[in-house]
Order: structure tokens, then C-alpha cells, then sequence
């Protein structure tokens, strides 16, 4: 358990809007401390990492190395400490998002990121809207950022491109949207995901909360 007035850093790169995120958190958690920063030394004296994201990939990934952020994110990863990656934040730590013609992206975790396709459809043939975006069921494993949260629970989606990753003994959840995909991955301590907890009530606010409270390990 985490004890009390540690520092959540809450990675600013420029790309969303940060600060719903940071609310969710103080709102789970109002004796810690979240700060939204750009500066490194600042999440580097931080208990724990958020790293979220919104926007285009190309955009993203320019400001992340512009900034010295996928080395800062490896540092921080290898200190052992709570990380917490969400949507494209997610999407940055894979290998290669196959988004605005091919990106390579910080290589953190193995796997790829998918376009859904232009004429996306179900197994039916039914028409599926791209993006992907509102409550969707997630498949989780019994990590312990899904404690307290009931199997097959819906989260908030938001996103035009899917990761499948190489190592399958590293996802945390799946979903389906037309095909399958990774909806959470965790690589020690690790531990990012596809949709918008910070958007998806009741639920989204427990894996929240469990983050703040988990020591890192599986």
C-alpha cells in the first residue's frame, strides 16, 4: 500500500488534456500530492508516473523525444516505480504504430499498434465506426490493478488504432471491436492501458486508485 502524501507525476508533453486526468486522481486519492510537470527532475523525485497521451502519433512521439521523454520514461521504468501509461501514452511505449504512414515509437514494450481499417466490420458484417469510441467490455487477469473491478466491466474508448503485442504473457486485459486487441499490458512494474480510466466512472476510478496503491509488483 502507498503511504501517505507521495507525489504522482503526471507527464505534460503538450498532447491532451492532462488535467482530467490529474482531477481523477486527486478525486481517488486526495492525501497524495499530483502534479502535472514537463520537467524532468520533477518526475524523477516522484513516487509514481503517469503517462498519458491524445492526438496523432507523428505529433506525440516528435514532443516525447524533442524533450528527452522516452529516455526519461526508461529511467524512471528501471527505478523500479509505479508507471502508469493510458491511450496514446500506451499506444508510444510499443515498438512501431502503423499511424500517419508508419511511426517508430519508443520501444518500451514489444508489439505494434493497428489501424481498425476503413471499412471496419464485425464478425456479422456489420459496419463498425471508426474510431472506436465508447464503452467497450474488458477481459481482465488478476492483476492487482483489477481489484475490486467486476470481470467483463466497460471502460471508455477513444482511439482509431489497436496494439497487439509480441509477448502475450504481458497482457493485463483484452477487448474486441471488430477483431481482438490488447486493452491493457503490464511488463514489471509497468502497467498501461487502452482506454480512459479517468473517463469511464466507476470503474476507471477504482484501477485509479488501485495504481496509487500498488507497490509495483505483480
Amino acid at each position: 500500500m502507498a503511504s501517505a502524501k507521495q507525489t504522482v507525476a503526471v507527464i505534460d508533453y503538450g498532447m491532451g488534456n492532462l488535467h482530467s486526468v490529474a482531477s481523477a486522481l486527486s478525486h481517488v486519492a486526495p492525501e497524495q500530492h499530483v502534479v502535472v510537470t514537463a520537467d524532468p527532475a520533477v518526475v524523477a523525485a516522484a513516487d509514481r508516473v503517469v503517462f498519458p497521451g491524445v492526438g496523432a502519433i507523428r505529433d506525440c512521439m516528435a514532443e516525447i523525444k524533442r524533450l528527452g521523454f522516452d529516455k526519461l520514461l526508461r529511467e524512471q521504468i528501471a527505478t523500479g516505480k509505479p508507471v502508469l501509461g493510458i491511450c496514446v501514452g500506451m499506444q508510444a511505449l510499443m515498438d512501431h504504430s502503423e499511424e500517419n504512414g508508419g511511426v517508430d515509437c519508443i520501444g518500451i514494450l514489444r508489439g505494434n499498434v493497428r489501424f481498425f481499417g476503413e471499412n471496419h466490420q464485425d464478425a456479422a458484417g456489420n459496419h463498425l465506426k471508426v474510431p472506436h469510441m465508447g464503452w467497450n467490455q474488458v477481459h481482465h487477469n488478476n492483476h492487482p490493478l483489477w481489484a475490486g473491478i467486476t470481470q467483463d466491466s466497460r471502460f471508455y474508448f477513444v482511439h482509431s488504432f489497436y496494439i497487439l503485442a509480441d509477448d502475450t504473457t504481458q497482457v493485463a486485459a483484452t477487448c474486441d471491436y471488430g477483431v481482438p486487441f490488447h486493452a491493457a499490458l503490464v511488463q514489471g512494474n509497468l502497467f498501461a492501458v487502452q482506454f480512459h480510466p479517468e473517463k469511464s466512472h466507476t470503474a476507471g476510478l477504482q484501477l485509479l486508485k488501485n495504481f496509487l496503491q500498488w507497490d509495483g509488483k505483480a
